[in-house]
C-alpha cells in the first residue's frame, strides 16, 4: 500500500492551503479530489451548458457547480481542481469582531488577535484587491445607500481578482515568477461559469499550483473519497474510488486532512462514525451546529430590453445596511440565463397560500412588467440578482439520508427566505430598473433559501461539549486526522467565508513541524 506523510481530501480553499503548507515543510502530500481539472477552455460560455457547467455525473455532467438540495436549504457548491474557488463570486472579506468571539470556538483563544496575520497570508496569496469597476446596479446600490443616509456603508468590494490590462498576458504577477502566466480582467461577469479568460485568483493558480509545481504535492483528480479507517500500525488507511468508476483505491497517511466541504466533509465523517472499523468514537456533534449566512437571493429583471447588467466581476459592490447584515448585486455573463427556468414571482411570507396569494398579487399589480420578465431574450443581461446576507445564528443538523444529507432544525427558528428588508431592497431596485421582482421557485412555493456558504458540521470546541475538532482543528480521539474546511467554521460570519476558511487553514498548517528526518519515507 503506497505512502504518504499527508493525504488531503479535496481541493478548495482549506485543502489547497493544506497542500501547500505541508509540502513545503517536507512532507509528501497526495490531494483527492472527486471534481476534475478544468482549463479556460474546459468552462462552460453559458450555464445552459449543462454537461459542462453542472456537477451530475450520473447524468454526464461533470462541470464544476453542484446544487444540492435538502429539507432547510438548497445548497451551492463547486467541484473540481481547486473547489469552490473555481464558481465562487471572488469576494475576500474579513468578518466583524462578533464572529471572531460567539459560536462553540468563543474563549478558547483571542480569535481576532490569533488569525489576523493568517488573514493577511491569505489576502497575499488570493490577490485581494478593491474592484475598479462600477457596474449598473453597484450605480443603483449606491443610489439607494445615499437615500437611506447610508453612503458610509458602501463600497466597492475586495475580490481575488487580477486587474491587469484586459486581454494581456503577462507573466506571473503574484509569486516572483513562481505562478502562472495571467490575463487581465475584462470585466465580462462570468466569475460564476468559471473564468474563461484567466484572470480570476482560482486556487489552481496559486496555492495548489505552487503545491504541485514547486514542492511535489500530488494531485489525484476524478477520485472520492469513501472511507478514512485507523491502520493497525498507527496513521490511517484511506479507501476511495474513480468518480467514474474502475477499481477501489488504498493509501497508508501518518496524516489526514478533511478539506470536502461542508456536504463532502460532513457526510464523510458521520459515514465514518457509523463505519465499524472507521471512527466510532467520533464526537455526536458531527453534522450539528450547520449555518448558513441567512440569505435572501431575490431576482429584478428590467422591462427594457437593450438593458445590460453583465459588466463588471460577479459581487462588485456592497453596502451594510446594519451591524449584522448587507447586500451585493451579483451578476452573470450575457447568454447566462439558465435561471430563468427556476424562478417564480417573489412572495414572502410564512405560509403557502400566502406565498402563492402574493405572487398572484405581484402579477396583477405589474403585468407588463411581469410579461417582459417572462418574455425578456437575455436574461442575465437584463436581470440583477440580489444577493441579502446577515449573521443570524438558527442551526441546522444534518444526517445520513437515503439521497445523501438530510437536515432538521437542530437550535432557534429555521432558515427563512421571508426576510422584510431584503424584499423591500429588492422592491426598491425593481422601481430604479423598471423591473419585476422574483426569486427561486424552492423560496416562492416552499420558503426554503438558498446558500452558497453553507458552514459547520464539525466545529471547534472541547471535546467534553459541542467540538468536533480542537482549536489546532484535529478531530477530538483521533490524533493526526484533521478537519480544514467550511465544516469546521464555528460561528457565524454574515459574509462570504472563503478568506475566513483560508485564513483558518493557514494557521492550522502553521501549528504542525517541519518533516522530521525519521517520518517514514513514501
Amino acid at each position: 500500500m503506497q505512502h504518504f506523510d499527508a493525504i488531503v481530501v479535496g481541493s478548495g480553499f482549506g485543502g489547497s492551503v493544506s497542500a501547500l503548507r505541508l509540502a513545503e515543510k517536507g512532507y509528501s502530500v497526495l490531494v483527492i479530489e472527486q471534481g476534475r481539472r478544468f482549463e479556460p477552455g474546459d468552462l462552460p460560455k453559458t450555464n445552459w451548458d449543462l454537461r459542462r457547467f453542472m456537477w451530475q455525473p450520473q447524468l454526464g455532467m461533470t462541470g464544476p457547480f453542484k446544487m444540492s438540495f435538502t429539507r432547510h436549504v438548497t445548497v451551492l457548491h463547486g467541484i473540481g481542481v481547486g473547489g469552490g474557488s473555481l464558481v465562487y463570486a471572488n469576494t475576500l472579506p474579513v468578518p466583524e469582531k462578533t464572529f471572531f468571539e460567539s459560536g462553540s470556538w468563543a474563549g478558547l483563544r483571542d480569535w481576532e488577535t490569533e488569525l489576523a496575520p493568517h488573514y493577511a497570508t491569505a489576502q497575499r496569496m488570493l490577490g485581494a484587491a478593491r474592484n475598479p469597476h462600477a457596474g449598473i446596479t453597484d450605480t443603483v446600490l449606491a443610489e439607494i445607500a445615499e437615500e437611506r443616509g447610508q453612503s458610509d456603508q458602501y463600497r466597492h468590494t475586495d475580490v481575488g481578482v487580477f486587474f491587469g490590462k484586459p486581454g494581456v498576458t503577462v507573466p506571473d504577477p503574484y509569486f516572483d515568477g513562481k505562478g502562472p502566466d495571467r490575463t487581465g480582467c475584462h470585466f465580462c461577469g462570468g466569475c460564476m461559469l468559471g473564468c474563461q479568460h484567466g484572470a480570476k485568483n482560482t486556487l489552481d493558480k496559486n496555492y495548489l499550483w505552487l503545491a504541485e509545481k514547486h514542492h511535489g504535492a500530488q494531485i489525484l483528480p476524478e477520485t472520492r473519497v469513501s472511507a478514512v479507517r485507523p491502520a493497525r500500525d498507527g496513521g490511517y488507511e484511506v479507501i476511495a474510488e474513480p468518480t467514474f468508476g474502475g477499481e477501489t483505491l488504498r493509501w497508508h497517511a501518518d496524516r489526514v486532512v478533511l478539506s470536502g466541504g461542508v456536504m463532502g466533509t460532513t457526510e464523510l465523517l458521520l459515514r465514518m462514525k457509523a463505519d465499524p472499523e472507521g471512527l466510532p468514537a467520533l464526537s455526536d456533534r458531527v453534522g450539528e451546529a450547520v449555518r448558513t449566512n441567512s440569505e435572501s437571493i431575490i431576482g429584478v429583471t428590467a422591462r427594457d430590453p437593450s438593458a445590460d447588467f453583465t459588466r463588471g466581476v460577479a459581487i462588485g459592490s456592497i453596502l451594510h445596511t446594519d451591524a449584522v447584515s448587507h447586500l451585493e448585486p451579483v451578476r452573470y455573463s450575457a447568454g447566462a440565463g439558465l435561471y430563468r427556468l427556476m424562478v417564480l414571482p417573489h412572495a414572502p411570507g410564512k405560509s403557502l397560500p400566502r406565498r402563492l396569494a402574493a405572487s398572484l398579487g405581484t402579477m396583477v399589480r405589474h403585468p407588463r412588467r411581469a410579461l417582459a420578465a417572462m418574455t425578456v431574450r437575455d436574461w442575465s443581461k437584463s436581470t440583477a440578482i440580489l444577493l441579502y446576507m446577515r449573521a443570524t445564528e438558527g442551526q441546522l443538523a444534518f444526517r445520513l439520508g437515503r439521497f445523501g444529507l438530510a437536515s432538521r432544525v437542530s437550535q432557534g427558528d429555521p432558515p427563512t427566505a421571508s426576510i422584510p428588508e431584503a424584499s423591500e431592497l429588492a422592491e426598491r431596485f425593481a422601481e430604479k430598473l423598471d423591473g419585476f421582482v422574483v426569486s427561486m421557485f424552492t423560496e416562492t412555493l416552499a420558503n426554503i433559501p438558498t446558500t452558497a456558504h453553507i458552514l459547520g458540521g464539525a466545529c471547534i470546541g472541547d471535546s467534553g461539549s459541542d467540538g468536533v475538532i480542537g482549536a489546532d482543528h484535529q478531530v477530538h480521539g483521533y490524533p493526526g486526522l484533521y478537519v480544514c474546511d467550511g465544516a469546521a467554521v464555528s460561528a457565524n460570519p454574515g459574509v462570504n467565508p472563503s478568506l475566513t476558511i483560508t485564513a483558518m487553514a493557514e494557521r492550522a498548517m502553521s501549528l504542525l513541524p517541519p518533516r522530521g528526518p525519521d517520518s517514514r519515507e513514501s
